[in-house]
């Protein structure tokens, strides 16, 4: 039985539909199926790729999206804190609480699983690792720290090794490249066959089912009736098969999410599709989204750099002429400079209650910071003393002295802050598309979960390109600026 709040015969679909997924393939797809089934019905918009389940359920409380496929085991153990495996019930009732319901079973079961090259005959279980303490693992980041995940399984099973983190979307070639002995997965990877790996049998049963289902906030079914509707119609009809066939159709014949599900759910099934070769480098590099994505990405570096600059600047005035502030001003912005960058996303999303662009910003306009403080602290403190005492003498005020000699003398090295700050900008506004803002980051968290490595290229490379010709338009204004102080 569907569990959602009933929808009063007048309402009406209103706004956008926003959908969510994770960064890994089975993820995007469901959310492609998703965007899919409700546009028919209401303005629906796909918002992927968004990092790991705690960034997605962020954005999910922060109304950014409003549904995203889920799974029971992941609901249970990372979002409502349960050691074992709850009831439905219990875990509706526990998600109402937090304004958030879940419903509609997909009708698969993607379970956790540590896996080994097939020719590791000796080990069948998970039990035997214990006797194997020199294997490598190659575990994913949020798999060593879930609580469903390498703690809790360590502890059952007296595993005594210590585990690296590897990302999901390389770990299938790093296992068969012998860089590592033992991987975890999915059991809806295509991967496996295709790799041929054996899965490790869970003989006592730690991984709890993963159901996959739909996570919504609970004003989904009255905002949005007809497409409720409309996604109602997908329980029980993904079938584990279904689903590792549209996982295969993307990491192994190279089709696109959104033509993957537009195929499943024109005809109910991958299976028997004819394979599509993967586009050449350039190909990709030049796509239809290039523009798009090249637009996200100098928005996000010049607003940031601009929001830097008017802060910044006037920062390192006040710690260039403060030298009881000075310290302070320079170990506070350092240490913004340390936060790591997906920590420091996952904070803003619930803060400023929403994905996208504005907490993009404010974690890129933090990482230029440091560079637009200290190079016009600096600065300043170059000017040579006797310059500002001929300034007063002349009677210039300070106000006067700072505009006319102090600031223009200190140009070039306050410019050289400015640019450090746009160029590591360029690259650091990959990660918006962690949460969902764009960029060529989009690119490149795709190629991850694809282990694609045109894929990566195809957003490396132009945020190198554009590295430099930032670098190479500083270098121009730096020239103008030197020689208009020595005219």
């Amino acid at each position: 039985m569907l569990f959602f709040a009933a929808a009063p015969a007048h309402a009406q679909d209103g706004g956008t539909l926003k959908v969510g997924s994770k960064r890994f393939t089975e993820s995007y797809i469901l959310g492609e199926i998703l965007q899919q089934s409700a546009a028919p019905h209401v303005k629906a918009e796909h918002r992927q790729g968004l990092g790991n389940t705690a960034i997605v359920l962020a954005a999910l409380q922060a109304g950014s999206i409003d549904v995203y496929a889920e799974y029971m085991g992941t609901i249970g153990s990372e979002i409502l804190k349960h050691d074992k495996a709850i009831g439905l019930e219990q875990m509706r009732r526990e998600l109402a609480a937090l304004g958030l319901g879940v419903a509609v079973p997909l009708g698969f079961n993607n379970t956790y699983a540590l896996a080994v090259r097939s020719d590791e005959k000796s080990i069948a279980s998970l039990a035997q690792l214990a006797q194997y303490p020199a294997l490598t693992f190659g575990l994913s980041h949020e798999f060593i720290g879930r609580v469903d995940g390498w703690p809790g399984l360590a502890a059952r099973y007296g595993l005594p090794q210590r585990p690296r983190g590897l990302d999901h979307g390389i770990a299938y070639e790093a296992l068969a490249q012998r860089q590592v002995d033992v991987i975890d997965i999915y059991s809806t990877d295509a991967k496996i066959r295709q790799y041929g790996l054996r899965v490790l049998a869970d003989t006592q049963q730690y991984f709890p089912r993963y159901d996959a289902m739909l996570l919504y906030r609970l004003d989904v079914p009255q905002r949005f009736p007809a497409a409720w509707q409309a996604l109602q119609g997908l329980q029980g009809r993904i079938s584990e098969s279904d689903m590792i066939a549209m996982n295969a159709a993307v990491e192994i014949d190279g089709k696109r999410f959104s033509e993957v599900a537009r195929q499943w759910l024109a005809s109910g099934t991958q299976a028997n599709k004819p394979a599509a070769a993967r586009g050449k480098l350039l190909d990709k590099i030049i796509g239809d989204d290039l523009w798009t994505l090249t637009r996200q990405h100098l928005t996000l570096v010049l607003l940031s750099v601009a929001l830097a600059c008017l802060i910044g600047i006037p920062l390192g005035v006040l710690a260039a002429f403060s030298a009881p502030l000075r310290q302070t001003v320079l170990a506070f912005v350092g240490v913004l400079q340390t936060v790591p960058s997906l920590a420091l996303l996952a904070i803003l999303i619930p803060v400023l209650g929403m994905i996208g662009t504005v907490p993009a910003l404010v974690a890129l306009f933090v990482y230029a910071l440091l560079p637009i403080v200290r190079n016009t602290c600096t600065g300043i403190l170059q000017v040579p003393q006797g310059l500002r005492m001929a300034a007063l003498a002349l009677g210039l005020s300070r106000r006067d002295r700072l505009l006319h000699v102090d600031l223009p003398l200190a140009l070039p090295v306050m410019l050289a802050g400015v640019k450090t700050a746009a160029v590591m900008s360029v690259g650091t506004a990959t990660i918006a598309a962690f949460i969902g803002a764009g960029g060529y980051g989009e690119r490149i968290t795709i190629g991850l979960a694809l282990n694609d490595n045109d894929m990566l290229l195809a957003g490396a490379i132009p945020a190198a390109v554009l590295a430099l010709l930032t670098q190479g338009l500083f270098e121009l204004v730096e020239r103008w600026a030197v020689a208009g102080r020595q005219r």
